[in-house]
């Protein structure tokens, strides 16, 4: 065996590492960064002078335009993390699979912070449906139920109820 063929699972290995550690250190940023209730950074209270001023919180429209943001950003970030392919190296694909359950748990904690009570009511209810749903899912797969579950599926199909109707209510 060359020696470039012997060192290509190698270079697998590190890369995936890499990209699992990567989403991690985003992931807990994310959820670190996002203030919690009833804390502020000067920026925030600089925001919400503004926002008293002009007659209080976001309105539905801005929380609207948040909230179908942040979905985009959490759809996009389990797709591109649930269809990457890094190669049939058991650790890859091991990889692939935790950046999976990360960008799915992670996203569906992530849509959670943002919603506010500003966000219209029926956009509300669904993300929060979405994001539940994804946590559920994440959790399934941590704790080993394959794809075919019939609970999973269930699950599975939930999200893409919930995320059909997102989309619907986001070009509202």
């Amino acid at each position: 065996m060359s020696e470039t063929s012997a060192s290509r699972p190698d270079r697998l290995v590190v890369v995936a590492l890499v990209v699992a550690v990567g989403a991690l250190a985003v992931a807990i940023w994310a959820l670190l960064s996002a203030p919690s209730a009833g804390e502020a950074t000067s920026a925030d209270e600089a925001s919400s002078a503004d926002e008293t001023s002009s007659g209080g919180e976001d309105s539905p429209e801005e929380a609207g335009a948040r909230i179908c943001g942040a979905f985009d950003t959490v759809r996009n970030a389990v797709s591109l993390q649930t269809n990457a392919d890094l190669g049939a190296d058991p650790v890859a694909v091991q990889a692939v699979a935790a950046n999976a359950r990360l960008a799915t748990l992670g996203g569906g904690q992530y849509l959670l912070t943002q919603l506010s009570d500003a966000t219209p009511s029926e956009l509300s209810e669904s993300v929060r449906s979405f994001a539940n749903t994804l946590q559920n899912i994440g959790i399934g797969q941590l704790a080993g139920s394959p794809a075919n579950d019939p609970a999973q599926v269930q699950r599975l199909d939930a999200a893409q109820d919930d995320a059909a109707r997102i989309s619907e209510l986001c070009r509202q």
